[in-house]
């Protein structure tokens, strides 16, 4: 998934719709490992959703809860990234 998102933004600054500065954040954004433990805020890679983590499953995955919602949603943690 982080990989993906690295191409694309590459891609589109290749094409001239995504600043140089835009591209490096995103790239820098990737490439941090993030430690995720509960409390830690958190967004998809995309940054249209962010939220809290709630807990750490024992196969790596993360319970977490997106802001405005009462829903725990599950998902690997490279596909999300901590907020700075």
């Amino acid at each position: 998934m982080r990989r993906k998102e690295v191409a694309s933004s590459v891609a589109h600054f290749i094409t001239g719709v995504l600043d140089r500065d835009s591209m490096v954040a995103i790239i820098g954004s990737c490439v941090r490992s993030a430690q995720l433990s509960p409390g830690t805020r958190v967004k998809t890679l995309r940054g249209t959703l962010h939220g809290v983590i709630v807990r750490v499953l024992e196969d790596g995955r993360v319970g977490w809860r997106p802001d405005g919602g009462t829903a725990e949603l599950v998902a690997l943690p490279e596909t999300l990234s901590a907020e700075e």
